[in-house]
């Protein structure tokens, strides 16, 4: 019998992870020698036997075991693209030593070829049923054997070629989305950054407001996905604020009715610029721009129909005095609650054309005064338990003086 160094101690997951990587696809008379070909039976005669006729049709990588219960450690160390396995075997059948291959992931499609001088079709099906490959008789007949493992051996190789060419197809779809997302993403950061410098030309309010807003939605449990969203949406909340004329975003003194009246207007500003285009816009549109429905498409991802909701209800307020709907409590979406929370502290906590920067206990005394009116409560406590970030972020983003 021949001898391999093999691993101590295994289980079924070391099986797995020596048994992927990149199969040597077996597409010509060639590559089929050098496929790799364990046999195990009880019967020292018998392997001899079928090794012989194995290497007679050209299998020289041949390697064999008498023993069943090594039959997992051995596969993890001899790596085989064909199992010939015996079914009667003392200690343990050769079906739950195929039960066990069967239970490895990484061994779902290996062929195995049972080996049996059965002739019943009850250990036939229970052997189909539990994942045989094929069956040779024994005696096992040379030229049987050589044409069957040829067969098995070339479907493995064409098989091993689709599954890897769907591996690396779905790897390069991931990349591809992975780096489209990150653009998108980026996109979004300048298209907020373009409306803020207009009274804040560091940028750092919109990201001072989206890590706010993430801190809070992390204390409320949202999923982490939903928090990258949350982050970057934030950052648009007031996207309209390019629809409000400079003399009133910048004045430095109380504004009229009239001017507060222009001001509330850059929440549905927002909300328009941020959402998809009508039906006749989208048809105007496809006229002149070969990529307008990829532009449409983004406007319907989950962060911007977010952004698009937090743009339009993040001067709400939970007794429903808010603008510009009016609404009242959990009506209020809870991404708009979050913001309005971020947004406003972030208003106190920094210099504005009308005032100076409150210290932070002033802006957590005046938040906890709109507790149950302007702000929800269980939000705001989400905000206040997570003071030391607060901290932290209004150090590393602090606006230029």
């Amino acid at each position: 019998m021949q001898t391999f160094d093999v691993p101590k101690r295994f289980t079924p997951a070391t099986v797995a992870a020596r048994m992927r990587g990149d199969a040597e696809h077996v597409s010509s008379a060639k590559g089929l020698m050098r496929s790799k070909i364990l046999i195990v039976d009880d019967e020292e005669l018998n392997i001899q036997v079928v090794s012989a006729y194995l290497k007679v049709a050209g299998y020289n990588d041949v390697t064999y075991t008498t023993d069943p219960l090594c039959v997992l450690s051995l596969m993890a160390a001899a790596q085989p693209d064909l199992v010939m396995l015996d079914i009667h075997m003392p200690q343990i059948n050769g079906l739950d030593v195929l039960r066990q291959i069967r239970a490895i992931d990484a061994l779902t499609h290996l062929p195995v070829v049972v080996l049996t001088s059965a002739t019943g079709d009850e250990v036939r099906m229970e052997a189909l049923e539990t994942g045989a490959t094929d069956f040779l008789n024994k005696p096992v007949n040379c030229c049987e054997l050589s044409a069957r493992v040829r067969n098995i051996l070339m479907a493995k190789g064409y098989q091993d070629t689709l599954r890897n060419q769907s591996t690396a197809l779905e790897s390069a779809v991931r990349q591809r989305t992975l780096e489209l997302e990150a653009s998108r993403r980026a996109l979004v950061g300048c298209l907020a950054r373009a409306a803020e410098y207009r009274d804040d030309n560091t940028g750092h309010h919109i990201l001072r407001v989206g890590r706010y807003a993430r801190l809070i939605g992390e204390e409320l449990g949202l999923t982490p996905s939903t928090l990258a969203d949350l982050e970057d949406a934030a950052k648009l909340h007031d996207l309209g604020k390019i629809g409000v004329p400079d003399a009133i975003l910048k004045k430095p003194a109380p504004l009229t009715d009239d001017e507060y009246a222009e001001i509330q207007k850059h929440c549905n500003f927002g909300k328009k610029i941020i959402g998809p285009l009508s039906v006749a816009e989208w048809q105007t549109l496809r006229q002149h721009v070969l990529y307008g429905g990829q532009i449409l498409e983004a406007a319907e991802s989950p962060m911007l129909v977010m952004a698009k909701r937090i743009a339009l209800t993040h001067h709400e307020r939970w007794d429903g005095t808010g603008y510009p709907l009016g609404l009242l409590g959990e009506d209020i979406p809870v991404e708009g609650r979050i913001v309005a929370v971020a947004d406003v502290f972030d208003a106190l906590s920094s210099r504005r054309p009308y005032k100076p920067p409150f210290p932070i206990n002033k802006c957590f005394e005046i938040l906890q005064d709109g507790r149950g009116t302007h702000f929800d409560p269980r939000v705001l406590d989400a905000f206040l338990t997570r003071r030391e970030d607060v901290v932290r972020i209004q150090i590393e983003y602090a606006n230029e003086e």
